[in-house]
């Protein structure tokens, strides 16, 4: 069963400082760290109906579309399917429990600070995890506004 888990984060910075922190390369490495060490990103420059692939150091993960990209304001990904070795895999009946799943970040200007909002799709099995470690990465993305 899909739910769909909200986290949100006040930050005093200008939103294109939060939004470099969420997106620069560098930036990005470090606060997907908390997920799994070593995570990072191969993307088109993060250009909306492109594909990314989201990869552990072993190069497994899942690939997605970036389906909004509003720059300093929005970014909503549709995950598609598996990553195994760099490679795309076909979507078999595990798979299709959750491909389609969104995850959107969205920036919210406020009077002293900006709301950074994440939404995101989450099977059973990974609620507990992401409930618990999904704050600490906002956290670090957070952190690194400074």
């Amino acid at each position: 069963m899909i739910n769909r888990l909200q986290f949100s984060i006040d930050i005093k910075a200008e939103k294109t400082k939060i939004w470099e922190a969420l997106w620069n390369e560098n930036s990005y490495r470090d606060w997907v760290n908390v997920f799994f060490e070593g995570s990072y990103a191969i993307t088109d420059n993060w250009i909306e109906g492109s594909k990314v692939l989201f990869l552990s150091p072993d190069q497994s993960g899942i690939y997605s579309i970036i389906e909004r990209h509003i720059p300093n304001e929005i970014m909503q990904f549709r995950h598609i399917g598996n990553v195994v070795k760099g490679k795309e895999q076909p979507i078999d009946d595990e798979t299709k429990k959750w491909s389609g799943a969104t995850e959107t970040y969205t920036l919210t200007e406020g009077m002293e600070s900006n709301t950074l909002t994440v939404e995101i799709d989450i099977l059973d099995e990974h609620l507990d995890f992401m409930t618990s470690i999904f704050p600490k990465a906002l956290e670090k993305v957070k952190n690194n506004c400074n």
